[in-house]
């Protein structure tokens, strides 16, 4: 044989024994079609398939920040042994006690009563409520945000801030550090809270050349507040200005709609503990959790809720069990808000089941996205969801409803930063709350009311005679979401 023959044979042999590798490295502790779409990605691209598996196929996070994960949960655990007083849990579905046990098993924080919750879906609305909050600070602030940018919008919390640490109060801040990268103003940012004299961390940095290294697209997605043990924010909102100073946006005159909500009472310290972990394991000082008494009868609140932590440094998809299990329980009613929808088998199965069970199971995405791998991917499940009687309302651009949150039976909701997707479930650090309350189900319930009121609701009729070219893309972008 020539010589151009022995190195044909030898890349022949080199690529068979690599997909032999791939297929029993990859399938390990893996979904079986997340693991056949990384072994089709190695075998028909080999080198570059191999290289990326090596890059972003690991699913969890280096064992010393697992560690501190751990450790923290033990300490929280260990403040919160015994039973937890809520507002009203005789009240609760049959199925939320059970939910409430597993998402301690999980995130190892409790329910907990006596709560003062309110949403918020007005961008700079939620802005100025923030800014207030902090004026009140008396010791300390936490900021955590996936993006954080000091601009025109944002400038009334940057300045509270500094007004915060004139008086003597800490302030820490966390900001997840590729996002960081990705939009302006950074080292104006970090430069001013620098200036005020701010404690900021970057979450989960890529720096190599410091030790600093783990999968890069595993990234820190919570949004938090939190003032004094006694006032919190979180949802969907990042800390950015609506159009994310990025040109395509401003160009389709494009800005987001957000919901917050503001808590005050027990949860507020358990949306801390959160914070308290993650700058443990950025910064290696662990705060004091607070382990105060807690009085019910000195809050005015009557909501029940529990935080609920996920990501790559837990062993378990935290949310994705939590959403699964509750979608299972619905009797007579589902409604998902989710920008980005590109579920899980599980998710999927769970709500194609209720639908068939008759149970009423609404969607509302946005009519236009602003990712455009993961809008079509999204959009490959809506013939599926249609079919199975699944209604569909496209919120209307140019407004990209990136709002996160659904509900349960108009009796229990969850509310946070987790979109319902694969990426949220196994590779974000996300947070949610779950809750239960009349009143705050039935302003839930109004917003729900007002997406619909802006959106065109989907027809499987209309789905089903768009262009063969829209239809190529969506399945193929459903093809890479899987590679996880």
């Amino acid at each position: 044989m020539s010589d151009f023959d022995w190195w044909a044979l030898a890349l022949g042999a080199g690529h068979v024994a690599l997909g032999l590798l791939a297929t029993i490295l990859v399938s390990r502790n893996r979904k079986p079609a997340e693991a056949i779409a990384w072994v089709m990605a190695i075998v028909f691209i080999p080198f570059l398939g191999a290289l990326t598996f090596l890059l972003i196929g690991f699913g969890r996070l280096p064992a010393h920040r697992r560690a501190k994960q751990r450790e923290v949960n033990t300490l929280m655990l260990e403040r919160t042994a015994g039973p937890w007083r809520t507002s009203h849990e005789p009240d609760w579905p049959r199925w939320l006690g059970p939910a409430t046990e597993l998402n301690r098993n999980l995130g190892a924080l409790p329910m907990v009563g006596g709560n003062d919750i309110t949403l918020n879906d007005d961008y700079l609305g939620t802005i100025a409520q923030m800014a207030d909050a902090i004026d009140a600070a008396q010791h300390r602030v936490h900021v955590q945000f996936y993006i954080g940018v000091l601009d025109q919008a944002t400038e009334p919390f940057f300045q509270a801030l500094a007004r915060a640490t004139a008086r003597g109060v800490n302030v820490r801040v966390l900001l997840d550090h590729v996002a960081a990268q990705m939009y302006p103003r950074r080292r104006e940012t970090a430069a001013f809270l620098e200036s005020i004299g701010a404690h900021l961390h970057h979450m989960l940095p890529l720096r190599p050349w410091r030790g600093q290294w783990q999968r890069p697209d595993l990234r820190n997605h919570r949004k938090l507040l939190i003032i004094d043990s006694s006032v919190g924010f979180t949802g969907s909102m990042n800390l950015i200005e609506p159009r994310y100073h990025k040109a395509k946006n401003i160009k389709r005159g494009l800005s987001w709609h957000e919901l917050m909500i503001r808590v005050q009472g027990p949860a507020v310290r358990e949306l801390d503990a959160v914070f308290i972990t993650d700058w443990y394991s950025e910064t290696g000082e662990r705060l004091a959790l607070d382990t105060s008494p807690i009085e019910l009868e000195a809050v005015n609140g009557d909501i029940d809720a529990q935080v609920l932590p996920s990501g790559p440094s837990f062993e378990n998809d935290n949310s994705l069990k939590l959403f699964t299990m509750m979608i299972h329980q619905a009797t007579t009613r589902v409604s998902i808000t989710s920008p980005y929808f590109v579920p899980d088998e599980s998710i999927l199965l769970a709500i194609l089941t209720t639908a068939a069970r008759g149970v009423p199971v609404e969607l509302f995405v946005s009519e236009i996205g602003d990712q455009a791998m993961v809008h079509h991917a999204q959009r490959s499940y809506y013939e599926v969801l249609l079919r199975a009687g699944v209604r569909i309302y496209l919120y209307r651009a140019p407004r990209v409803l990136h709002a996160k949150h659904f509900s349960i039976d108009n009796e229990v909701a969850v509310i946070g930063s987790s979109n319902m997707d694969m990426r949220s479930f196994s590779l974000n650090m996300e947070i949610s709350v779950l809750l239960h309350g009349p009143a705050l189900l039935a302003d839930l319930l109004a917003v729900e009311d007002l997406y619909r009121g802006n959106s065109r609701e989907l027809k499987l009729d209309q789905w089903l005679a768009r262009p063969l070219r829209e239809r190529a893309l969506d399945n193929l972008a459903r093809l890479t979401s899987m590679l996880q």
